[in-house]
């Protein structure tokens, strides 16, 4: 027998969400309508403008060889003129951009890129998986820094973790608009960062996967406006969420020419680039289809006001979101000795509503659980009444 000992493997626990799917498989099995808020995976079309560009290069036999890892030019031309109009930032598409198989891919190849055993990273907790678990798979040190509400604590907290460091953190890793927890932050919170990072030396990783999707008037603010930010900072982009395109698996990096150009090298020996069409679709997406990503962000805040208004009038108290597809809801007191795993569990026996526990997310989590606005408005009036009587039983 070969040797057993696959110790990447071994540094990551179980997949939490796995036994949630897994109990969604079996009721299924059994008949039961799972109304299903877990995954945060867009169910509507992608816009057919995308698609249609799409079909119409996948025609083209040229377009089926290998594509660029780096990212067609003009895709990053196209990435370097979104920041221009969305945020006033001016980029250099040869040197400070890149393109990703989506961000949850770049964000892996980043830490295997930059990171060494030994080296000390600053994650926010709770967060989505790889902004930890791709710190563990480089073999650094994960140190997780608690966000609740207070952003200007957890700035202190995080300079407080600094000076306490025997070795001085690489890197410090946040999400905003935040999944799961939905924080948001002003440009003056970058700014604070950004001066943390230059005062330390520190590296900062911005995930900005939820740009677009905004409510109330508020608009999220890149890293990269704050000025100096491009010294010491890079940021990710997904088409997952603006532009319902999960499966295509298009996103960039863009920032900090060194971080940029250690990503790029890792991934020319790992990769040939996302397909061409879909690139190509890509360019469509970010040039022409502003008016579509106002319609999906639309979607989700009808979706977003459905959920929070039912769930507040059965009795679940819950803020609705100013940013993100999720709501991120405090487990009802009668259940907060369970843990999420153990009450997403009985969401789905008793109520037929599948959400992720928020453990999913690292152990500052496990208070809540995360509902995705990937249901319709019927659906979601269905699970308000499944929750309500769930809500009301004796168990």
């Amino acid at each position: 027998m070969p040797n057993q000992d696959f110790s990447n493997a071994k540094k990551l626990p179980p997949y939490i969400f796995g036994q949630i799917n897994l109990l969604k498989q079996q009721a299924r099995l059994h008949g039961e309508d799972i109304i299903d808020f877990g995954m945060g995976n867009p169910d509507q079309a992608t816009p057919n403008p995308i698609v249609e560009k799409l079909i119409e290069t996948v025609k083209n036999p040229a377009t089926h060889r290998y594509s660029q890892s780096v990212g067609l030019p003009k895709l990053r031309k196209a990435i370097k003129d979104w920041y221009s109009r969305k945020y006033n930032v001016d980029l250099n598409e040869e040197l400070e951009v890149v393109t990703c198989m989506g961000s949850k891919e770049g964000i892996a190849h980043l830490s295997l890129a930059t990171l060494s055993p030994g080296d000390n990273v600053l994650v926010q907790s709770p967060t989505y998986p790889i902004h930890s678990y791709g710190v563990v798979i480089a073999g650094a040190n994960l140190h997780s820094i608690t966000l609740k509400d207070d952003t200007d604590k957890f700035l202190v907290d995080i300079e407080d973790a600094i000076k306490r460091s025997s070795l001085k953190p690489k890197m410090i890793i946040i999400n905003f608009p935040s999944n799961p927890t939905t924080q948001y932050v002003s440009i003056e919170f970058f700014q604070k960062i950004v001066e943390i990072g230059k005062k330390y030396d520190i590296w900062i990783i911005h995930d900005l996967a939820y740009a677009d999707i905004v409510y109330d008037g508020y608009k999220a603010p890149s890293i990269l406006e704050v000025d100096g930010a491009k010294d010491i900072a890079v940021e990710f982009f997904t088409l997952s969420k603006s532009y319902n395109m999960p499966g295509w698996r298009v996103g960039f990096c863009c920032g900090n020419k060194e971080l940029v150009q250690a990503l790029i090298k890792i991934k020319s020996y790992l990769d040939y680039g996302t397909f061409t069409p879909i690139q190509v679709a890509a360019i469509k997406a970010l040039n022409d289809c502003d008016n579509e990503v106002s319609e999906i962000c639309s979607m989700y805040e009808r979706r977003r006001d459905e959920l929070c208004n039912g769930l507040n009038r059965i009795g679940w108290s819950v803020k609705k979101p100013l940013a993100t597809m999720f709501v991120w809801a405090k487990i009802p007191e009668k259940y907060s000795k369970l843990g999420s795993l153990e009450f997403s569990k009985l969401l789905i026996e008793h109520a037929n509503v599948a959400v992720s526990p928020g453990a999913g997310f690292g152990a500052d989590g496990d208070d809540y659980v995360r509902f995705s606005l990937i249901e319709n408005e019927h659906r979601t009036r269905q699970a308000i009444r499944g929750i309500k009587n769930f809500l009301s039983m004796e168990i």
